[in-house]
């Protein structure tokens, strides 16, 4: 690199855009810290702080006295329409087997509450700000990174009773009990934008100082054009590709 020696943030940097670009693959090993230190100019402490960086990023794994090696984590490539399908809820799967081939997410945290509805909430469910709604709030963890916040709002008089409102909700998850009931959605919108996290979101997905998050929110409409959930999701920035593809 030329010009003045690089601060730990700008090998960082660096060395995230080589893992990116494919220059290390998943179980192989960077450089060591002196091969780094003579590759940079720098110094022990500023390539430890660098590789440091990289760690916290979820980008690669270490042991004492061994060159850290990139972690065996792709980026997640989130099939925006493909995975909202009816034949995949339709057909008792999982939208995360759209996204994620080789495993499985663990729920974590998972909490079902009656609440009032929030007043956006309230809004885009035409509803009087409020009224009752039943609320499935968790996060998403893969290989043990957690990528996925997500609150999941749905009418109370369409969910109690029901599984929704129970920890399994069975195959095809909650589209496929709204499904059972002639409410299952036939047309979705989704709103994503990119900001930056809350402190209680950085912890939670172990988010890197400067990484962004995506904040989509989902709403889910019937035959008859009734919002029958809305679902808040955020979801790191550096772990998501969202994939848009559709007909002209």
């Amino acid at each position: 690199m030329a010009g003045s020696k690089p601060g730990y943030k700008e090998i960082a940097d660096e060395l995230r855009m080589q893992i990116e670009r494919g220059k290390y693959q998943p179980g192989e090993k960077i450089p060591s810290q002196s091969a780094l230190m003579a590759e940079f100019q720098a110094g022990r402490e500023t390539v430890t702080k660098a590789l440091q960086v990289l760690e916290d990023l979820g980008l690669t794994v270490s042991a004492k006295g061994r060159p850290a090696t990139v972690r065996e984590f792709r980026p997640i490539r989130r099939s925006a329409v493909k995975r909202l399908a009816k034949s995949v809820w339709g057909g008792g799967a999982s939208m995360w087997s759209v996204d994620v081939q080789d495993a499985r997410p663990v729920v974590s945290g998972l909490e079902i509450l009656s609440i009032e509805a929030p007043p956006r909430v309230a809004e885009a469910m035409g509803i009087q700000r409020g009224d009752a709604v039943v609320l499935r709030r968790r996060h998403y963890i893969l290989k043990g990174k957690p990528v996925l916040m997500s609150d999941t709002y749905l009418p109370a008089d369409l969910a109690n009773g029901t599984p929704m409102v129970e920890k399994d909700t069975g195959e095809g998850g909650v589209y496929a009990r709204l499904g059972d009931i002639g409410h299952g959605p036939v047309r979705f919108k989704e709103e994503v934008r990119t900001r930056m996290p809350y402190r209680a979101e950085a912890a939670l997905l172990q988010l890197q100082p400067g990484t962004p998050v995506l904040a989509i929110v989902r709403s889910a409409f019937d035959a008859e054009g009734r919002v029958v959930e809305v679902n808040d999701m955020v979801l790191d920035g550096g772990s998501y590709i969202v994939d848009y593809v559709f007909d002209a």
